[in-house]
């Protein structure tokens, strides 16, 4: 009988092989020094040419791909992560995917959002802020975010979701002037957190559901992109208040890795901070 414990292990293997071929397949043999050969029917590497180049055996390496039960060492990780020519990102994303988390099998807690966040929240007068949860579900918000970014109350369920409101939430959508760049990016910081909590149906759900809302999460989920929580600028273009341009800044909360308070300070040289006043 399958148990919540080996469906959420499962899952999380599946996701570990879909990131280990993905990056194989990137791979040139010409980028490794390997001949090109003839006959190649697969992008990439073959993987007995990867688990030639991690010192590894070509059939077990092909388990971690195919999702088996298979456990590997650090080393042996490092070893293949050094094959792979992963970044720092894609590393740390790899040994996330593949540790043996003891809270796998716990209830997931809801999520709270302590007093003194809202009230700070509240004091952000000038700068659109919100919390955001473990599954990038919007969890409270100032009044100034809600006017520029909302109303969130409106909303229900993913429907107040950081990464709905980027794929599947038209009028959100139409708001930022650069949504490619934003959205490939915030999907592949999305995924470097999703790594731990791989085996999360609640993640699968939202992941299953965007897929089939919008043609492009579910071409660019599949390319296995990951990056590290980024600060920048983000450009809307406000059916009210016309053009707008924010610093993006993304902030820990307390000893959860998962809560960040996500604060949106408007330029002052474009007009935005009085564009966001008269709105307020």
């Amino acid at each position: 009988m399958t148990t919540p414990s080996s469906s959420s292990n499962t899952l999380r293997q599946r996701e570990a092989g879909a990131f280990l071929r993905s990056r194989r397949e990137r791979l040139t043999p010409h980028e490794v020094g390997l001949p090109a050969g003839t006959r190649r029917r697969t992008p990439g590497l073959r993987r007995e040419e990867l688990a030639m180049l991690a010192g590894v055996g070509t059939t077990w390496y092909t388990w971690l791909e195919q999702g088996r039960d298979v456990h590997p060492s650090g080393d042996v990780l490092l070893a293949i992560a050094a094959a792979l020519r992963l970044d720092a990102a894609e590393r740390e994303h790899l040994f996330v995917l593949f540790r043996v988390s003891p809270d796998n099998d716990r209830a997931v807690e809801p999520e709270r959002v302590e007093d003194p966040i809202r009230r700070m929240l509240v004091s952000l007068q000038d700068q659109p802020a919100f919390v955001r949860g473990r599954r990038w579900d919007i969890l409270a918000w100032n009044r100034a975010a809600d006017v520029v970014f909302g109303p969130y109350e409106a909303l229900e369920g993913d429907q107040r979701n950081a990464l709905h409101l980027l794929f599947a939430n038209p009028g959100h959508r139409a708001m930022l002037t650069d949504w490619e760049p934003v959205a490939r990016a915030a999907m592949a910081m999305f995924r470097t957190d999703f790594a731990r909590h791989a085996g999360d149906l609640s993640f699968i759900r939202l992941i299953e559901n965007l897929s089939r809302a919008s043609e492009a999460f579910a071409q660019w989920w599949d390319q296995q992109a990951v990056l590290r929580p980024q600060s920048g600028e983000k450009r809307i273009n406000h059916p009210t208040a016309g053009p707008m341009t924010f610093e993006y800044s993304s902030l820990g909360i307390g000893d959860s890795p998962d809560l960040k308070l996500i604060v949106l300070t408007p330029s002052q040289a474009d007009g935005t901070l009085d564009a966001l006043r008269r709105l307020l």
